[in-house]
């Protein structure tokens, strides 16, 4: 940047010299005799041209590095820092908006580097010296010149907070522009079943018709301040013309001085329409630097200290929840929770929906934290982890299997290095991935697609276990993974998940009732509260709310 603002200012002095080199050229080579400093002169402006033409290029090049440097770094910083927030920022910011956040703001704000480097290297630096020669030659004249300035200070300030307000709005639309195109995309099969295309095209049409308003009228204003510099600057030539014209026929000053003179307020011209212009520019890279210096203020809701004050020990640890309570800002979840997973054994999760489950797996997971009580894991309160060290001891596969659009291979290291490889080849066949995966044309380097389109749901959901499997997590969490499987499929990943849950604490939401038979202890949630807990003979023995739910589910 110091590079290219140090070559930007010798480029804009070669206005001044240029317009200063007119008067010799005038009154002393054009003059009787004058031929033999013709080739000086000549020279001297045939320099100026040169390294006016070398540092041009030089110093765009130097601001195309420092633009393309600062948007990547600006990016990288900013989702380096937004995946330090939690998951409740992430349930206030839809996906898209933050996309156009990541790129839209940052490519609008990039800007900034360049609009400050040639404004203040070059343009200001242009304008002093040629205001310096022409204050040299005569200072009244260039009071004329300048005698319209003052006109342009209101409307400067008019147009300043215009579009300071239509580049706001153009980058909010922006945003919502992202978000109903992410909307449209992942959601194209109900788009389509629901015959919803019009709709979802005329709600886009709509934001698109505000974002080309907007962006015309921001046009308009930043056409605005050039024209009336172009004004002024007309106003300021005819002063001059009248001044100095007169003197000039009247023998009291020089062509050449006239010359040098007019040539100096001539050359004005263009930087103080690109300055002029450059406020319009910086009103929009403002608007785009104040949304993204938000977010970078935006700190997650957590008081977990960087590096753990104690953690559990090796193995499967126990958790136990104590007089937990949560709630959202529009309803609380739950109410004093409090029960054991025992440590090594499967622990199971049910309830209505809304009584709790998915809440309980966010805390455990550490996606939120609980406004009242203690989690314990391993007898070590999670408040004394960091988020990295407690989320380390997680392995969970859930309903919905996240997978990226990246090869198999890729989903399951997840960016680990050093696993080996017969750790992964153990790890394939307890999950049952190797048959279905020596099936595919690439093998493991066949791609996933786009949140794993490429495969059924059995195989996604076997590439979630395979993945919890190598995660060698004490604990596993298992989040209805098999609910949405048929039952050839549910039977080969049922015995998949077995195996995974050899030596691990394992806890599972399951609706079926059917699935959790088998677990050592099932907690029966309603509204937030324990209300029974024991094995499945004991609770159907009981005849409460478990009872009520097997009833209900086999009336269904």
């Amino acid at each position: 940047m110091a590079l290219a603002f140090l070559v930007m200012m010798i480029e804009g002095s070669t206005l001044g010299l240029l317009s200063y080199m007119l008067n010799p050229l005038f009154d002393q080579v054009f003059a009787p005799g004058g031929s033999g400093l013709l080739l000086w002169v000549g020279g001297a402006i045939l320099g100026l041209f040169l390294v006016r033409a070398v540092t041009s290029v030089m110093g765009r090049w130097l601001l195309a590095r420092v633009n393309q440097a600062a948007a990547g770094a600006m990016q990288a910083d900013l989702v380096r820092h937004l995946l330090t927030l939690d998951a409740g920022f992430y349930q206030r910011h839809a996906p898209g908006m933050l996309i156009e956040r990541v790129q839209g703001d940052t490519l609008a704000a990039q800007g900034a580097a360049v609009l400050v480097i040639g404004g203040v290297g070059r343009d200001v630096v242009s304008l002093i010296g040629l205001f310096t020669v022409a204050i040299l030659i005569d200072p009244l004249w260039t009071l004329a010149a300048l005698v319209g300035a003052p006109m342009l200070l209101l409307p400067a300030l008019v147009l300043r907070r215009y579009l300071w307000r239509k580049a706001m709005l153009t980058r909010q639309q922006a945003g919502l522009r992202a978000t109903r195109l992410d909307e449209i995309f992942h959601g194209i099969q109900a788009v389509k079943l629901n015959r919803m295309e019009a709709y979802q095209a005329g709600r886009f049409q709509r934001i698109v018709d505000t974002i080309r308003r907007a962006e015309v009228k921001t046009a308009l204003g930043r056409a605005a301040m050039p024209a009336l510099v172009d004004v002024v600057t007309g106003i300021g030539f005819f002063a001059v013309l009248m001044l100095g014209g007169s003197e000039v026929a009247a023998g009291n000053r020089t062509t050449g001085e006239f010359m040098s003179f007019f040539t100096a307020m001539a050359l004005t011209f263009q930087p103080i329409r690109r300055l002029s212009d450059l406020a319009g520019q910086w009103q929009v890279a403002e608007a785009s630097l104040a949304r993204i210096y938000t977010l970078f203020d935006t700190r997650p809701d957590t008081r977990r200290p960087a590096v753990s004050r104690a953690l559990p020990a090796p193995g499967a640890p126990e958790i136990r929840f104590e007089g937990v309570s949560f709630a959202y800002p529009d309803r609380p979840v739950l109410h004093e929770l409090s029960f054991t997973a025992e440590a090594g054994k499967v622990t199971a999760l049910v309830g209505a929906s809304g009584a709790g489950k998915s809440t309980v797996f966010q805390l455990i997971s550490a996606l939120i934290e609980p406004q009242a009580g203690r989690i314990l894991i391993g007898g070590v309160d999670v408040q004394e982890m960091s988020l990295f060290d407690q989320r380390a001891l997680l392995a969970s596969v859930s309903q919905d299997a996240a997978l990226f659009d990246e090869t198999l291979r890729e989903n399951l290291l997840l960016g680990r290095q050093g696993i080996d490889p017969a750790q992964l080849e153990q790890a394939l066949a307890d999950a049952e991935v190797t048959g279905f995966a020596a099936a595919l044309p690439q093998g493991l380097e066949t791609p996933a697609g786009t949140r794993g389109s490429a495969l059924s749901g059995g195989q996604r959901q076997r590439i979630a276990i395979a993945r919890a499997l190598l995660a060698d997590a004490p604990v596993l969490l298992l989040d209805e993974a098999t609910s949405a499987l048929d039952t050839r499929t549910e039977a080969a990943v049922s015995q998949a998940l077995a195996r995974a849950r050899t030596g691990r604490t394992t806890l599972v939401i399951a609706h079926r009732l059917s699935t959790v038979k088998g677990a050592d202890r099932i907690l029966v949630l309603d509204r937030g509260r324990l209300v029974e807990e024991g094995t499945h003979d004991s609770l159907m023995a009981r005849g409460g709310a478990y009872a009520q739910l097997q009833e209900a589910q086999l009336r269904d």
